[in-house]
């Protein structure tokens, strides 16, 4: 292949795609580094006061709103004394600051994936080419390994919590778009030519009629993201994100057995907790 040009292979007749990869995050840091900079303060701050919302109270005040919350959303006594028992346990094995730590980033990455996966998913489900544009970068951002992606992000973020964060959002984001998406388009005509025909403008046929239609699917894309956000936990612990991931991966390095399955089963409680109580907007029973 020595006919090609060198900016397309190298030496070995390689096609230089690690290359254009290392090129690009390099322009990014010398070019951008001012808009990756405000967006690291904002997304700091933002867990900052997660962590002093969820940390500054007693633990046990603490117990009591989730307690409450888990019994306001689903009026389930077995989910109500599942929050309450769990999240003793889990204070109880001392490790109620990783906890916090965990789901502020949980309740961030989720939070950024919704606001940002919902307006695509309607984009995507109103525009056909739009979703075929999308659809080979979702499935990127769903197969590619973690590991691929945590290196651009801590070059660019640097240690801590917010290329956890960021990785986590790439990870969990495409289940709101394509959740978001087909609730759209699942939408029977007749409802919006219904709408039509009394004369709704399309503004008010999204809001109407395909919205509270797509809520069952939005809100499953809701949960499918809080699932995917603390499947990242140990793996955002390699980028100096704080949380449950820390002990484990600490355990991991040590052989720690006891340690591993006290910090594994805690996050298996709080992702236990935060699927029934938001299930319930599904209408989902179980």
């Amino acid at each position: 292949m020595n006919w090609l040009p060198e900016w397309l292979v190298d030496s070995g007749g390689k096609v230089r795609l690690g290359n254009w990869a290392k090129d690009f995050v390099d322009w990014l840091t010398a070019n951008a580094d001012w808009f990756f900079d405000f967006l690291s303060d904002v997304l700091s701050a933002v867990i900052d006061a997660m962590l002093f919302v969820l940390q500054w109270p007693n633990p046990y005040a603490l117990i009591a709103v989730f307690t409450a919350l888990a019994w306001w959303l689903r009026r389930s006594v077995g989910v109500t004394l599942f929050t309450v028992l769990g999240l003793l346990i889990i204070y109880n094995q001392g490790y109620w600051k990783e906890t916090t730590e965990t789901l502020a980033l949980v309740l961030a990455s989720t939070a950024v994936s919704m606001a940002v996966g919902i307006p695509l998913g309607i984009a995507a489900a109103r525009r056909a080419w739009v979703y075929e544009v999308m659809r080979p970068i979702l499935d990127l951002m769903q197969t590619i390994p973690t590991f691929v992606y945590l290196i651009p992000a801590l070059i660019l973020f640097g240690l801590g919590m917010v290329p956890g964060l960021i990785a986590t959002v790439i990870f969990a984001i495409p289940a709101p778009i394509r959740l978001t998406r087909l609730g759209i388009v699942s939408t029977p005509d007749a409802l919006t030519e219904a709408a039509v025909a009394f004369g709704a403008t399309p503004g008010q046929v999204l809001r109407k009629v395909e919205l509270p239609f797509a809520m069952p699917q939005i809100m499953a894309g809701l949960t499918q993201t809080i699932m995917l956000s603390l499947s990242m936990v140990v793996i955002a612990a390699l980028v100096g994100a704080n949380g449950l991931g820390v002990p484990v991966v600490r355990a991991l390095n040590t052989v720690n057995i006891a340690r591993g399955f006290e910090a594994g089963l805690c996050i298996v409680i709080l992702a236990i907790i935060l699927d029934r109580i938001f299930r319930s907007s599904t209408g989902d029973g179980a």
